[in-house]
Protein backbone atom coordinates (compact mmCIF):
# COMPACT_ATOMS: atom_id res chain seq x y z
CA UNK A 1 0.00 0.00 0.00
CA UNK A 2 2.94 2.22 0.64
CA UNK A 3 4.66 1.54 -2.69
CA UNK A 4 1.25 2.29 -4.08
CA UNK A 5 0.95 5.63 -2.37
CA UNK A 6 4.84 6.71 -3.00
CA UNK A 7 4.48 5.87 -6.89
CA UNK A 8 0.96 7.91 -6.98
CA UNK A 9 2.58 10.78 -5.54
CA UNK A 10 5.69 10.55 -8.03
CA UNK A 11 3.22 10.09 -10.84
CA UNK A 12 1.13 13.77 -9.48
CA UNK A 13 4.79 15.26 -9.17
CA UNK A 14 5.84 14.66 -12.74
CA UNK A 15 2.78 15.93 -14.22
CA UNK A 16 2.66 19.03 -12.20
CA UNK A 17 6.22 19.87 -13.65
CA UNK A 18 5.23 18.96 -16.76
CA UNK A 19 2.32 21.81 -16.89
CA UNK A 20 5.00 24.01 -15.41
CA UNK A 21 5.54 27.61 -17.17
CA UNK A 22 9.15 28.27 -17.10
CA UNK A 23 9.51 32.07 -14.78
CA UNK A 24 13.12 32.88 -14.87
CA UNK A 25 13.44 33.57 -18.68
CA UNK A 26 13.38 37.59 -19.36
CA UNK A 27 9.99 39.63 -19.85
CA UNK A 28 8.61 39.55 -23.51
CA UNK A 29 5.97 41.03 -25.55
CA UNK A 30 5.86 37.92 -28.12
CA UNK A 31 4.93 34.82 -25.89
CA UNK A 32 4.36 31.17 -27.16
CA UNK A 33 0.30 31.64 -26.51
CA UNK A 34 -1.32 28.36 -27.62
CA UNK A 35 -0.57 24.72 -29.45
CA UNK A 36 -2.25 22.22 -30.72
CA UNK A 37 -0.14 18.70 -31.18
CA UNK A 38 -3.28 16.42 -32.16
CA UNK A 39 -4.88 18.11 -35.35
CA UNK A 40 -7.43 15.98 -37.48
CA UNK A 41 -10.65 17.81 -37.98
CA UNK A 42 -10.39 21.87 -36.25
CA UNK A 43 -8.61 23.99 -38.57
CA UNK A 44 -6.76 23.21 -41.86
CA UNK A 45 -3.97 24.82 -43.01
CA UNK A 46 -4.01 26.66 -46.72
CA UNK A 47 -2.87 23.54 -48.49
CA UNK A 48 -6.10 21.73 -47.03
CA UNK A 49 -4.13 19.73 -44.17
CA UNK A 50 -5.18 19.36 -40.97
CA UNK A 51 -1.38 19.96 -39.12
CA UNK A 52 -0.09 21.15 -35.78
CA UNK A 53 0.40 24.29 -34.85
CA UNK A 54 1.67 26.89 -32.50
CA UNK A 55 0.38 30.16 -31.68
CA UNK A 56 2.51 33.59 -30.60
CA UNK A 57 0.39 36.47 -28.99
CA UNK A 58 2.01 39.99 -28.55
CA UNK A 59 1.33 41.47 -25.20
CA UNK A 60 2.08 45.10 -27.10
CA UNK A 61 -0.01 47.04 -28.81
CA UNK A 62 2.70 47.56 -31.39
CA UNK A 63 3.77 45.42 -34.40
CA UNK A 64 7.00 43.62 -33.43
CA UNK A 65 9.55 41.83 -36.07
CA UNK A 66 10.04 38.51 -35.59
CA UNK A 67 12.89 38.09 -38.37
CA UNK A 68 15.36 35.57 -37.21
CA UNK A 69 13.81 34.79 -34.18
CA UNK A 70 13.56 31.11 -33.85
CA UNK A 71 11.47 28.12 -32.86
CA UNK A 72 12.24 24.30 -31.49
CA UNK A 73 10.84 21.36 -29.80
CA UNK A 74 14.79 20.50 -28.42
CA UNK A 75 16.39 22.47 -25.93
CA UNK A 76 19.89 21.17 -27.45
CA UNK A 77 18.77 23.04 -30.42
CA UNK A 78 17.37 26.02 -29.64
CA UNK A 79 17.34 27.40 -33.31
CA UNK A 80 15.87 24.51 -35.08
CA UNK A 81 13.49 26.93 -37.11
CA UNK A 82 13.91 30.29 -37.67
CA UNK A 83 11.47 32.51 -38.64
CA UNK A 84 11.50 34.62 -42.16
CA UNK A 85 12.92 38.01 -42.73
CA UNK A 86 9.97 40.32 -42.38
CA UNK A 87 7.80 37.88 -40.27
CA UNK A 88 5.94 40.68 -38.19
CA UNK A 89 3.33 39.93 -35.25
CA UNK A 90 0.43 42.94 -34.84
CA UNK A 91 0.16 44.46 -31.83
CA UNK A 92 -2.11 42.40 -29.11
CA UNK A 93 -2.36 40.10 -32.26
CA UNK A 94 -1.64 36.74 -32.54
CA UNK A 95 0.61 34.56 -35.37
CA UNK A 96 0.07 30.58 -36.25
CA UNK A 97 3.40 28.94 -36.90
CA UNK A 98 2.23 25.21 -38.59
CA UNK A 99 4.58 22.83 -37.30
CA UNK A 100 4.20 20.05 -39.89
CA UNK A 101 8.11 19.21 -40.88
CA UNK A 102 6.92 20.74 -44.48
CA UNK A 103 9.08 23.76 -45.07
CA UNK A 104 8.24 23.52 -49.44
CA UNK A 105 4.47 24.99 -48.51
CA UNK A 106 4.10 29.12 -48.40
CA UNK A 107 3.98 30.89 -45.39
CA UNK A 108 5.40 29.76 -41.63
CA UNK A 109 5.64 25.88 -41.62
CA UNK A 110 8.44 24.58 -38.96
CA UNK A 111 10.97 21.85 -39.88
CA UNK A 112 9.54 19.93 -36.92
CA UNK A 113 6.01 18.82 -35.92
CA UNK A 114 4.33 18.78 -31.87
CA UNK A 115 5.08 15.35 -30.35
CA UNK A 116 1.35 14.02 -28.50
CA UNK A 117 3.30 12.29 -26.02
CA UNK A 118 3.87 15.76 -24.82
CA UNK A 119 7.29 17.66 -24.69
CA UNK A 120 8.95 21.55 -24.53
CA UNK A 121 8.89 24.04 -26.89
CA UNK A 122 10.89 27.36 -27.28
CA UNK A 123 11.18 30.49 -28.39
CA UNK A 124 14.52 32.52 -29.10
CA UNK A 125 15.36 35.90 -29.97
CA UNK A 126 18.45 36.21 -32.82
CA UNK A 127 20.97 36.13 -30.06
CA UNK A 128 19.94 32.84 -28.90
CA UNK A 129 18.23 34.47 -25.58
CA UNK A 130 15.32 32.18 -24.45
CA UNK A 131 12.68 34.19 -24.52
CA UNK A 132 9.45 31.77 -23.79
CA UNK A 133 9.26 28.23 -22.73
CA UNK A 134 6.31 25.80 -22.39
CA UNK A 135 6.48 22.58 -21.27
CA UNK A 136 3.51 20.20 -22.24
CA UNK A 137 1.64 16.86 -21.40
CA UNK A 138 1.13 14.55 -23.68
CA UNK A 139 -2.50 14.18 -24.97
CA UNK A 140 -4.90 11.92 -27.44
CA UNK A 141 -7.50 14.61 -28.10
CA UNK A 142 -8.32 17.43 -30.28
CA UNK A 143 -7.39 20.23 -27.64
CA UNK A 144 -5.16 22.92 -27.35
CA UNK A 145 -2.63 23.46 -24.70
CA UNK A 146 -3.27 27.40 -24.18
CA UNK A 147 -2.80 29.96 -21.84
CA UNK A 148 -5.63 32.51 -20.28
CA UNK A 149 -5.46 35.49 -20.07
CA UNK A 150 -3.73 35.58 -23.52
CA UNK A 151 -0.20 36.22 -23.16
CA UNK A 152 0.17 35.94 -19.09
CA UNK A 153 -2.01 32.95 -17.27
CA UNK A 154 -1.77 29.54 -16.60
CA UNK A 155 -1.87 26.75 -19.66
CA UNK A 156 -4.46 24.42 -19.90
CA UNK A 157 -5.83 21.79 -21.94
CA UNK A 158 -9.15 23.13 -24.31
CA UNK A 159 -11.19 23.72 -26.99
CA UNK A 160 -8.62 25.50 -29.75
CA UNK A 161 -9.27 28.92 -30.35
CA UNK A 162 -7.29 29.11 -33.19
CA UNK A 163 -5.59 33.14 -33.95
CA UNK A 164 -8.62 34.56 -31.53
CA UNK A 165 -8.64 34.86 -27.82
CA UNK A 166 -8.28 31.78 -25.24
CA UNK A 167 -11.81 31.66 -23.52
CA UNK A 168 -12.86 29.01 -20.75
CA UNK A 169 -13.65 28.58 -17.20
Amino acid sequence: MKKHNILKGLIFLIFLFACEKKTDMPDSVVVINELMPVNTTVVADPEGEFDDWIELYNLSSEAKDLSGWFLSDNGKHISKWQFPSSTTIAGKGYLIIWADDDSSQTGLHANFKLSSLGEELLLSDPDGNLIDKVLYPGQTLELSFSRNPDGKGEFKWQIPTFARTNTYK
